[in-house]
C-alpha cells in the first residue's frame, strides 16, 4: 500500500477548525466590547503585551496562527475543487504555499516581541 500525506494535512484542518470555531467566537465578542469601550482590565495593552512577550503566550498565540492558516488552506483547496477548478496541484501549491509564509512570518513576528 502506498504511503500518503493526507493524515498529515487533514490532522492541521481539523485541529485548525477546531480552534478557529471556539476562538473566533471569543474574539469577535471581545472585539465588540472593545468597540464599545467595555473591554475589562485584563485586556489593556500592557497585559496583552507582557502575554505576547511571554514564551508561553508565544507558543499559544503561534499555535493558533498557525493551525488557523492551515485550515483555511485547505479549506479554501478544498472549495475551489468544489466549483470545478481542477488545476490541483497549482491550487494546493498556491494556498500551502501562502500558509508557509504566514507561518514563518507569524514566527519572526513573534521573536521581535
Amino acid at each position: 500500500m502506498a504511503k500518503s500525506n493526507k493524515p498529515i494535512v487533514w490532522g492541521l484542518f481539523a485541529a485548525g477548525g477546531t480552534i478557529t470555531a471556539f476562538l473566533l467566537p471569543v474574539v469577535v465578542l471581545l472585539t465588540l466590547f472593545a468597540a464599545l469601550g467595555m473591554t475589562p482590565d485584563l485586556f489593556t495593552y500592557e497585559y496583552l503585551h507582557a502575554f505576547a512577550a511571554n514564551w508561553l503566550g508565544k507558543l499559544v498565540i503561534f499555535g493558533v496562527i498557525f493551525l488557523s492558516l492551515w485550515h483555511a488552506a485547505h479549506r479554501l483547496r478544498i472549495t475551489m475543487h468544489d466549483f470545478g477548478l481542477r488545476q490541483d496541484l497549482w491550487i494546493a501549491t498556491t494556498v500551502y504555499v501562502l500558509a508557509a509564509l504566514g507561518t514563518i512570518m507569524t514566527f519572526f513576528y513573534l521573536l521581535r516581541i
